[in-house]
């Protein structure tokens, strides 16, 4: 096969992995927003109730991320990204039916999140198995940009669809959206790779999680912390801030961050800056974590400062996040071999979720006392995984690698 056919089939297989991974995730944002208003209309429940509902999902997708990684790496990985991407949107048929029985919906929400942790595990190591090694940081940048415009976009879009109130429409606009994709994802062309049998494998911890890549996942969960905090309770903190208006513009700023980063942060992993540009986003999303930290103080002493500091901190953190992003998931590869993608990508993936979770936990704690203090943690978290990282991840990343 020439150089030219092979080119334009990675290069046409990498698009529809990249178009099947926006659908996907513009199908799931649709739903953050809205599913606690639907939740609250349709079963009459409370806030605390609520939370606890969605936890559900959350919980599910850590449970599945380290088997997912075995499963993509012992079977034939387009077959398990088919077969997960068909669950996750067969799973939205069931809104339509779930609407009288909470449990019910308590268990779609279960089964949803284990298709979305099996189904985002694949799909993030079939773009490294369709792209040229040479292009590799560059193409999950770029991959990553799919997940930012779906994040930036599929909230507001679920709150345009509901605002009349049809949740019908809501759960529609998923299901076809997700339909969409899997039409993408079954046109995805991925080189056959030899698989061993089954007897051939022993169960240990070590085929569900990268050993080697233990210290790198303490330093990204210690980044995905703050993040979680910023996530959950920075629209809250600014209104008290005195913060008032374009609050949600917060996401939208910090995802043009995230994006902007993420279209050169690649180019320098692919030329092997891979721990340098690690540590390039820590430092530039460790100052917009101090900006978090002093906004109430900047809002208190000049509104217009305020709203300055606001949307500034949102860039900072988005851009900080989004250069380290596709280094961080460059290093775990390449810490593992070819046969153990999946299981290294599960494992930067499980770092992220757990660290989200307990952002979400501590962040709630703290900001009983002072949301400037959850926020001045969060700080402290990022430089201290900035120490660990310099001092532990990269001389170990270095002695480890294998390409």
């Amino acid at each position: 096969m020439s150089a030219v056919i092979k080119d334009r089939l990675w290069t046409r297989s990498y698009i529809f992995v990249c178009l099947a991974g926006f659908l996907m995730s513009f199908s799931f944002f649709i739903l953050v927003p809205t599913l606690p208003l639907y939740l609250a209309e349709t079963f009459s429940i409370g806030k605390s109730m609520v939370g606890i509902v969605l936890s559900c999902y959350v919980i599910a997708v850590l449970s599945v991320r380290p088997l997912a990684g075995f499963v993509a790496d012992t079977f034939p990985r387009k077959s398990v990204y088919i077969i997960s991407y068909a669950l996750f949107v067969a799973t939205f048929l069931g809104y339509f039916a779930v609407t009288k029985t909470l449990a019910l919906f308590i268990l779609l929400r279960v089964v949803h999140g284990f298709s979305f942790g099996m189904l985002t595990t694949t799909s993030n190591t079939l773009v490294i198995d369709v792209m040229p090694s040479s292009r590799r940081g560059e193409g999950l940048g770029y991959y990553g940009v799919t997940n930012n415009l779906a994040m930036a976009f599929g909230p507001m879009t679920g709150l345009f669809v509901i605002s009349s109130g049809n949740y019908t429409l809501l759960f529609l606009t998923s299901l076809v959206t997700g339909l969409l994709g899997l039409c993408f994802a079954a046109s995805v062309r991925v080189a056959k790779r030899p698989t061993a049998p089954l007897s051939e494998f022993k169960l240990s911890a070590d085929r569900f999680f990268l050993k080697e890549g233990i210290r790198a996942c303490i330093s990204f969960f210690l980044l995905a912390i703050p993040y979680g905090m910023t996530t959950s309770y920075i629209a809250i903190y600014a209104a008290e801030s005195g913060i008032t208006r374009h609050t949600g513009l917060f996401f939208t700023v910090m995802a043009a961050g995230l994006i902007a980063s993420r279209l050169n942060s690649g180019k320098r992993v692919d030329k092997g800056f891979i721990t340098q540009t690690v540590r390039t986003g820590i430092v530039i999303a460790f100052f917009g974590s101090l900006g978090e930290a002093t906004l109430s103080a900047v809002a208190e002493w000049s509104n217009v400062a305020g709203y300055i500091a606001y949307f500034l901190t949102a860039f900072l953190f988005g851009f900080g996040f989004g250069t380290l992003f596709p280094a961080y998931n460059t290093l775990f590869i390449n810490l593992a071999p070819n046969s153990r993608r999946a299981t290294a990508n599960a494992t930067y993936l499980t770092g992220w979720d757990v660290g989200i979770g307990a952002g979400m936990l501590l962040g709630g704690y703290i900001a009983e006392y002072d949301y400037a203090l959850c926020y001045t943690v969060g700080a402290g978290l990022i430089l201290l995984s900035l120490l660990f990282f310099v001092r532990q991840v990269t001389p170990h990343f270095e002695s480890h690698r294998l390409r």
